[in-house]
């Protein structure tokens, strides 16, 4: 498998060279720029040259950097702001080929596709769910976010999706719904789980012990993210029914949630099983730089606040007192500026041979700027050391928010707009 790890030397490198770099930049420098906008609560207000533009007439094709020709196709449009998606078998095919697809939607929406076409109408049973504000600014909840199957998905039909519930009027929190999948809409829905007050974004997905894993954000004041007696910040482990099992890290200590996971994380987007090493990983987002994909090992700490290579998002750079993470788990993968990493997928298909061990993660934004998300590639060596990366789509200027390998073996990318649509990644020949 083509996969990589950061060494902390090299890490501490990097951090050190931008300290150096600030601390050399001089007030000449600063002087010189232009006053940024900020909003109410301190945060510079992002520039919209490139913001919102239509995805182009498709299908283009691309050429990438392992000599490979790709063409991108529209396989779904019509969408408001997708999320994610859940391949179903279809048991009108014999081989269970994998012809519905379940789409989220932000405002709160199950949509289904049939031999690629989208039906029209949302798909019913689902639970009600609140969405508010724009995406990526203060104050901003997701209606519908992740919907996954049950392993056991072809004897017990089940199918999860995380939502933010409504408490009351102000207040909200990250939930999970089970339903039956019974061919049309979801059946005998109920909360599994019900979330703290303001868990935020979310993901979901089970480990190869049957686990479910959920991820949380750093909702809340100061270091949460480190407070073993909140959620917020979290990675969480459930059964399948929404009860904590006994053999979790935390299960019994003092001063901790029995559900907790990991801990130290700051807004994980991203969620997928190795399906070589059966271990989870995960990526999150950084302030102003120090995106991360981080390998999940329980009971441990990522970090965040204590440690970051990301600046604020008013420039200076962010808490960082432990250089190299020292007594923390330090990144696999590491983006300075951040590309506000989102959904994550290892591809194990024979369709794009080239990319077959590679790891893929959309992203929303570049450096800040909106209309510069992407798709990224990243490929890692035996040791999980990473050798290269490439930026792919990005002429499309969408704002990327998952990436899935379908059963075809091919790659299906959902960009996160109100005029959102599934793009599927082929051989252009």
């Amino acid at each position: 498998m083509r996969m990589r790890s950061l060494k902390h030397a090299p890490l501490v490198g990097i951090a050190g060279l931008a300290l150096a770099l600030a601390a050399t930049a001089g007030s000449d420098i600063a002087a010189g720029q232009q006053k940024v906008t900020m909003t109410p609560i301190g945060i510079p207000v992002a520039p919209t040259g490139l913001a919102n533009r239509p995805l182009p007439k498709l299908p283009l094709e691309f050429d990438t950097a392992e000599g490979m020709r790709i063409r991108v196709t529209a396989f779904a449009t019509g969408l408001e702001n997708p999320w994610t998606i859940a391949f179903l078998p279809d048991p009108s095919t014999p081989l269970g080929a994998g012809d519905v697809m379940l789409v989220t939607e932000r405002p709160g929406r199950l949509r289904v596709i049939r031999n690629g076409k989208l039906d029209p109408k949302p798909v019913a049973g689902g639970p009600m769910a609140r969405n508010l504000g724009v995406s990526g600014e203060p104050g901003a909840v997701h209606g519908y976010m992740d919907v996954i199957k049950h392993p056991n998905f072809a004897t017990n039909k089940l199918i999860y999706i995380c939502y933010t519930k409504p408490l009351d009027e102000k207040r909200q929190t990250t939930a999970i719904a089970r339903g039956r999948w019974d061919g049309n809409g979801l059946v005998d829905t109920k909360d599994v789980f019900v979330g703290a007050e303001g868990n935020g974004t979310a993901r979901i997905a089970f480990g190869r012990d049957g686990m479910l894993y959920v991820t949380t954000a750093a909702a809340g004041p100061g270091n949460i993210a480190q407070d073993g007696g909140s959620q917020s910040g979290k990675v969480l482990r459930l059964k399948d029914d929404g009860t904590v099992p006994p053999d979790n890290p935390f299960a019994g200590k003092a001063g901790y949630k029995p559900e907790i996971y990991t801990l130290g994380h700051r807004s994980s987007l991203g969620l997928a099983l190795n399906p070589n090493t059966g271990q989870m990983w995960l990526n999150e987002n950084g302030p102003n730089g120090g995106d991360e994909i981080n390998i999940l090992k329980p009971g441990a700490n990522y970090g965040w606040p204590v440690v970051s290579y990301g600046r604020t998002y008013q420039g200076p750079w962010q808490q960082n007192d432990r250089p190299g993470h020292v007594g923390f788990e330090p990144p696999i993968v590491l983006w300075i500026p951040s590309i506000a990493v989102s959904g994550m997928e290892f591809y194990t298909g024979d369709k794009l041979p080239k990319w077959k061990g590679d790891i893929f993660v959309g992203a929303l934004r570049t450096g800040e700027v909106p209309g510069t998300g992407h798709l990224e590639r990243i490929m890692l060596n035996e040791k999980l050391e990473e050798m290269r990366r490439e930026s792919l789509l990005v002429e499309l200027r969408q704002r990327i928010r998952d990436v899935k390998q379908g059963p075809d073996g091919l790659l299906y990318v959902l960009t996160d707009q109100t005029q959102g649509a599934i793009l599927r990644i082929e051989p252009a020949n």
